[in-house]
């Protein structure tokens, strides 16, 4: 990715590639949950331990799955607050059982822009694009 991306709407797919694999998602979805018991856990309690370690478990497998699982950068480092909004989204869709479907929408349509600037490159190529 070497443009700047400038909206949510573009945001997205650039966040559902970088979660491609199962492990990846599944590891954001443990420590988002674990996360926001501790984070609601420390605003009950009042214990701010609780609400200072919220991100350390949150963010701890999330990136971890990057470095090992998905062997990319977190997106968070440049979209901390898409990353942020994205992750309960994914979340949330997880839930609903339908982010595996989301990932392979999103994945489809990439293959299919990859296939026409094939096919444009080709004919370009053997002079049959005028």
């Amino acid at each position: 990715m070497s443009e700047r991306i400038e909206s949510f709407e573009e945001f997205w797919p650039f966040y559902v590639r970088q979660h491609s694999k199962r492990l990846t998602r599944q590891m954001h979805f443990v420590g988002t949950t674990v996360a926001v018991g501790c984070a609601a856990l420390g605003l009950l309690s009042r214990r701010r331990w609780l609400l200072l370690a919220a991100p350390v478990v949150g963010y701890g497998p999330a990136w971890l799955s990057h470095f090992l699982v998905e062997k990319n950068r977190p997106a968070t480092f440049s979209y901390p607050t898409w990353s942020l909004a994205a992750d309960f989204i994914m979340w949330g869709k997880m839930l609903a059982g339908t982010m595996d479907d989301e990932v392979a929408a999103v994945l489809e349509v990439e293959r299919a822009r990859a296939a026409e600037v094939n096919v444009r490159t080709n004919m370009a190529t053997d002079g049959t694009l005028n």
